[in-house]
């Protein structure tokens, strides 16, 4: 596999530890790309803080970058980022990128990845969906990007919270094209025990 360049985004939403079990992955498989870059909302900081206790969102070998860093190299679709994942995605985030409203790194950031038709993976943390919801979904998916919302599966045998919320983001790096040979696969035991 040759190494990719991923932008993560990380809103507003509840749920911050699909942001924290993402990045725990993409540092277990760094081989596997040569550049992360980072945006994170000040609701994504706060709520990091607040859900997990801490900021050690900042430990982690990626290169950030502020919500108004317009010179981030992924600002522009020469920069050759391939692969965009917004995780956890507030509604409010969902609409700017739906729209396309680029008024700040992220959704610039996802305008550029659409526009370039390269791979955009939104990972929403909400229930119910409005009908407001599901149409900015439609117009995302209809866009080229992939909704793929923040419900897990159960058939793996996870027994922590780290575990379910990682049956999410393996289905999210399966998405991006990772190959992720210690996720459990629907018919083999050999992984199961791999997570055991």
């Amino acid at each position: 596999m040759s190494a990719k360049k991923i932008v993560v985004a990380v809103g507003g939403s509840s749920g911050s530890l699909y942001a924290k079990v993402l990045f725990d992955r993409l540092q277990q498989l760094d081989a596997y790309w040569e550049n992360v870059g980072v945006v994170i909302t000040e609701n994504g900081k706060y709520n990091w803080e607040f859900e997990l206790g801490g900021s050690d969102w900042q430990s982690y070998p990626f290169d950030y970058y502020g919500q108004r860093d317009f010179s981030a190299p992924f600002a522009s679709g020469s920069a050759q980022y391939g692969t965009m994942i917004v995780c956890p995605c507030s509604m409010g985030l969902m609409a700017r990128i739906a729209s396309g409203i680029s008024n700040d790194l992220i959704t610039r950031a996802a305008d550029v990845i659409v526009k370039e038709r390269r791979k955009l993976i939104v990972v929403p943390r909400e229930a119910p969906y409005s009908l407001i919801h599901l149409r900015n979904m439609t117009a995302i998916t209809e866009a080229g990007g992939i909704i793929c919302p923040a419900v897990p599966s159960f058939y793996s045998g996870a027994a922590t919270a780290e575990d379910i919320v990682r049956t999410v983001v393996d289905r999210v790096l399966d998405l991006a094209g990772f190959e992720l040979p210690d996720t459990y696969r629907w018919g083999e035991t050999e992984a199961l025990d791999a997570m055991e």
